[in-house]
């Protein structure tokens, strides 16, 4: 998981372009976004992450905030 690809997807797409984006991950394996990530796995996590960023923003958390939220989750759930 790298923050820098994460944040570029968040600001490049919209949450539509995102959902549709994993979508195409999960039903053909790739897909026209271009999310950095070294495999279609690192994308698909990108992307998952970009869309969870994005739900945040949209319920009116701050776009450094919602970040945040989401890598305090994924440290939570790996420690």
């Amino acid at each position: 998981m790298k923050i820098a690809a994460i944040k570029k997807a968040v600001s490049d797409f919209s949450l539509e372009d995102l959902q549709k984006g994993e979508q195409e991950l999960l039903d053909q394996g790739s897909t026209n976004l271009a999310v950095d990530g070294e495999d279609e796995g690192e994308v698909l996590t990108h992307i998952i992450a970009a869309i969870e960023i994005k739900k945040d923003i949209a319920n009116g958390t701050e776009e450094k905030q919602a970040l945040r939220n989401y890598t305090q989750r994924v440290r939570k759930s790996i420690s």
